[in-house]
C-alpha cells in the first residue's frame, strides 16, 4: 500500500513538472502531432495512391503553390482499390492538361507544356459512370493544387513528406525497442551477477562500441538485404551498446542498497529482484535515452536513405528524397532539398530537447 501511494505522488509530482517545462510541452506536442500525420498519412495527402507515387512527368519541379487542370481517364472498369493505412491502387490515369475541347462523342485535350497544337482525343465511352458531357465535366475534370510544389518526377511532394514521416517515425519506435530489449537484458545480467559474465558481456559491449556506428549498420543491412524493415533491425542492433552500459552501471550500484541485500536474505529469486525491485528504478534514465536514440535513428536511416541503402524507391523517405533533390539547390529550386532537410532537422530536434527536458524533470536533484 506504502509503495502504490508513493508511485502515485511520484507520478503526480512528474506531470506537475513536466507541465511547468514550455519546451517539453511543445517538443511532445510537435512529436505527437508528426506521429499522427503518419498513421493518417493517407487521409491526409492530397496524393492517396500508394506510396504517394503518382506521377506528372510534365510538370516536374514546380513550384509551391502551383496548380492546374487534371483530366482522369479510367484504364479499368474496376474501381480504385483504397486502403486507410496502405493508400489506394489508382485504377485510373490523371493527365494534366492546358486546353481542353469538347466534340459531339469526345474530349480532345492538349497535354501540359505541349507547346505545339496537337490535341489527344479520349471519346465519352472511356467514362462508364458518365452519361454526358456534364457528368464528365464534373466527374473527371478538376483543378489540382499542388502545396508544396511537385518533385523531379511531378509528384506531390506534400504527400510525399506525409507518407514519408512513417520511416522516420517508425524506426524510432522498432530501433529504440530492440536497443531496449537487447541493452537492458545484457545490461542488467552483467551488472547484477558480476564476475565472468559482467566480464564477458563487457568485452562485448566495448567490441562493438569501437566499431564505427554507420560502417556497422551498413555492414548489418548489406548483410540482410536493402529494404525497410532490415534497415530497421540493422540500426535498432547497433543501439543496444549504450543502453546496456546504462542499465550494468545502476544495476550495480543498485544492487549495493539494503532493501535488495534484504531481498536476497529472504530468499527472492535473482529473476524477481531484477524484474520487480532493481529495473524499475532504471526506468527514468531509460526514458532519457531512449529520446535521444529516436534522434539517432531517425538520422541514421535519413543517412542511409540519402546513401541508397535505405528505404528502396517508390517508398518515399525524408534522406531518400534529399538525396534526389540536392543537385537542384543549385538551379533555383532549393525548396525540393531544404523542405525534406527541414524535416529531418525538425523532428530529430524535438526529441532531443524532450530528452533534456525529461533528463531535468527526473533528475531527483531537482
Amino acid at each position: 500500500m506504502l509503495s502504490l501511494k508513493k508511485n502515485s505522488l511520484e507520478s503526480q509530482s512528474f506531470f506537475q513538472r513536466f507541465k511547468k517545462d514550455t519546451w517539453a510541452i511543445v517538443s511532445s506536442s510537435f512529436i505527437i502531432l508528426i506521429s499522427l500525420f503518419a498513421i493518417f498519412a493517407y487521409l491526409i495527402a492530397p496524393d492517396n495512391t500508394k506510396f504517394a507515387n503518382q506521377m506528372h512527368l510534365s510538370i516536374h519541379s514546380k513550384p509551391p503553390g502551383f496548380s492546374c487542370k487534371m483530366l482522369l481517364i479510367p484504364r479499368s472498369n474496376e474501381d480504385s482499390q483504397s486502403s486507410i493505412f496502405f493508400g489506394n491502387i489508382n485504377m485510373s490515369e490523371e493527365i494534366p492538361v492546358s486546353e481542353i475541347q469538347w466534340t459531339s462523342s469526345s474530349i480532345q485535350y492538349k497535354r501540359y507544356g505541349n507547346l505545339s497544337d496537337y490535341f489527344e482525343q479520349v471519346s465519352f465511352d472511356q467514362f462508364p459512370k458518365a452519361k454526358n458531357k456534364t457528368d464528365i465535366a464534373s466527374k473527371y475534370l478538376f483543378k489540382k493544387t499542388f502545396l508544396l510544389g511537385t518533385d523531379k518526377y511531378g509528384r506531390d511532394l506534400l504527400s510525399r513528406l506525409l507518407v514519408g514521416s512513417r520511416i522516420s517515425i517508425s524506426i524510432g519506435f522498432v530501433a529504440v525497442f530492440i536497443s531496449l530489449v537487447i541493452g537492458v537484458f545484457l545490461g542488467a545480467i552483467a551488472g547484477y551477477f558480476g564476475g565472468w559474465i559482467d566480464r564477458l558481456i563487457l568485452w562485448l559491449i566495448n567490441v562493438v562500441w569501437s566499431i564505427p556506428t554507420l560502417l556497422m549498420v551498413i555492414a548489418i543491412t548489406l548483410a540482410l538485404g536493402r529494404g525497410y524493415w532490415q534497415v530497421f533491425i540493422a540500426v535498432g542492433l547497433t543501439m543496444w551498446v549504450e543502453v546496456a552500459r546504462l542499465v550494468r552501471g545502476q544495476v550495480k550500484s543498485i544492487k549495493q542498497e539494503l532493501f535488495i541485500q534484504a531481498s536476497t536474505a529472504l530468499g527472492f529469486s535473482s529473476t524477481r529482484i531484477l524484474v520487480y525491485h532493481v529495473l524499475p528504478l532504471v526506468i527514468s534514465p531509460l526514458i532519457v535515452i531512449s529520446a535521444a536514440n529516436f534522434a539517432s535513428a531517425i538520422l541514421m536511416e535519413s543517412g542511409l536513405s540519402f546513401l541508397g541503402i535505405g528505404a528502396q524507391p517508390p517508398m518515399p523517405s525524408w534522406g531518400g528524397m534529399v538525396k534526389d533533390h540536392f543537385r537542384y539547390l543549385l538551379v533555383g529550386k532549393p525548396y525540393l532539398t531544404i523542405l525534406p532537410g527541414f524535416a529531418i532537422m525538425s523532428l530529430v530536434l524535438a526529441f532531443m530537447i524532450l530528452g533534456n527536458s525529461l533528463r531535468d524533470i527526473l533528475d531527483v536533484r531537482n
